[in-house]
């Protein structure tokens, strides 16, 4: 029963503890990591987003299967090293992919600098925060997915912004100068204008994280 105990322990990635009573095997403890809070959430919500997820870990193949099946994901790289992590990154890169590396450990610091764009939260080592281009000062690992809808919500913006510019150049001076718009109205209208992109980008500041609602005890 003790050495199904301590497979079972390997298969749920878990790490076995083997007690002995007297010289004898007595039980079997079997010890590993639990998920951080949010995980499966933020997982979901990036995938709602249409972003792929990889587990890049340096976990040996058990645990790294186990919090694989646990979330979700498909693609696993497990005893990663620090070189492998940067490796896999290149990989993806080359694919034509544009990747980006959420860690918090020293061993992910390699990957977090050969990124696009390396996220590191607060919590994390020095390294990892030195080599992200961006640093979460919340814990919630779920901070993650409101950062990608925010960098959204502000490329939309500056989009909108420059259509705008683009299109008052493009009209409305033209006309100026060839004399079919009064030169004082141009003018008017470039303050406006400033005054209307001034406007959108304001409106980011009104912009909130999304909150997952509660409901029979779960979200």
């Amino acid at each position: 029963a003790l050495a199904e105990a301590v497979a079972q322990a390997g298969e749920a990635g878990r790490t076995a503890v083997v007690v002995e009573l007297d010289g004898r095997p007595a039980a079997v403890l079997a010890i590993g990591d639990t998920l951080r809070s949010g995980s499966w959430r933020a997982v979901h919500r990036l995938r709602g987003l249409g972003l792929e997820t990889v587990l890049l870990t340096g976990d040996g193949p058990g645990a790294a299967r186990a919090v694989a099946a646990e979330l979700g994901i498909e693609r696993v790289h497990a005893s990663a090293s620090p070189e492998r992590k940067a490796e896999v990154v290149a990989e993806l890169r080359a694919a034509g992919r544009t990747v980006a590396v959420v860690g918090d450990g020293v061993n992910d610091a390699v990957a977090l600098a050969s990124a696009d764009l390396g996220v590191a939260l607060a919590s994390g080592s020095d390294a990892a925060i030195g080599a992200a281009g961006l640093t979460l000062v919340r814990g919630d690992i779920e901070a993650v997915v409101d950062a990608v809808r925010l960098a959204r919500q502000t490329l939309a913006t500056i989009r909108a912004n420059l259509l705008w510019a683009f299109g008052y150049n493009l009209v409305l001076i033209p006309m100026a100068a060839v004399g079919l718009l009064n030169p004082m109205l141009a003018a008017v209208a470039m303050s406006l204008s400033s005054l209307l992109v001034v406007g959108n980008s304001l409106r980011l500041r009104t912009w909130e994280p999304g909150r997952v609602q509660r409901r029979g005890g779960r979200r």
